[in-house]
């Protein structure tokens, strides 16, 4: 997973959307690439979510394309058949793991506590996902999982802001965080691209200062 490391290095977060229409990842994702924030997220909350996929990797190649909350096998699929350039899945799924592998796509699971930790190791998995990460006790939590895991990256989700993500990128081994403040589904649904990109303006400046 060496090139969407650095790619997530680079970019630092990703931006996580759920959205009911799919046509509107077009303005959407030019509203992310313009202000300097060329990743998505599309999470597979609604129906729209593998054709948003299709749509995005069409109109914007160029960018880091993330199939988000993916549970299963068919997901994987869909997801791999769309563009995705990689799969995130809210928790450790063996299943959806094998799916990725045998697809030839790569997946940045859930996990929360050493349990999961170790499964995904045993697995050949070392990019992670801390999820959710505030709700599963946050800095001091993540601080306590990464010490006897000298191998694994993660990619805390879940209560990120603009309050507290250079706090967790400011840990060692966190690559990115995933959020979802820029991208409000409110904001998403009533078309407001130019507010989009303001807050997507100060989310790349925020963690780049």
């Amino acid at each position: 997973m060496s090139i969407i490391l650095e790619q997530l290095a680079v970019i630092k977060i990703i931006p996580v959307i759920a959205l009911e229409r799919a046509e509107d990842i077009i303005p959407l994702g030019k509203a992310l690439a313009e202000n300097g924030l060329p990743a998505a997220e599309i999470t597979f909350r609604s129906d729209a979510a593998a054709e948003a996929i299709r749509l995005l990797s069409k109109a914007q190649p160029d960018m880091l394309i993330g199939a988000g909350t993916v549970l299963n096998r068919e997901q994987a699929i869909a997801a791999k058949e769309a563009g995705a350039t990689f799969v995130v899945s809210p928790g450790f799924n063996p299943n959806t793991v094998r799916a990725c592998q045998e697809l030839g796509i790569d997946i940045v699971p859930g996990v929360n506590n050493p349990s999961t930790v170790e499964a995904a190791l045993e697995m050949g998995l070392t990019t992670l996902k801390f999820f959710p990460a505030e709700a599963s006790g946050g800095i001091n939590m993540l601080k306590s999982l990464l010490a006897p895991y000298t191998q694994i990256q993660i990619m805390p989700t879940g209560g990120i802001n603009s309050a507290n993500i250079n706090d967790y990128l400011a840990i060692d081994r966190v690559i990115a965080c995933g959020g979802s403040w820029m991208v409000d589904k409110k904001l998403i649904d009533n078309g407001q691209w130019d507010e989009i990109g303001r807050l997507t303006r100060e989310a790349v400046d925020l963690v780049n200062q």
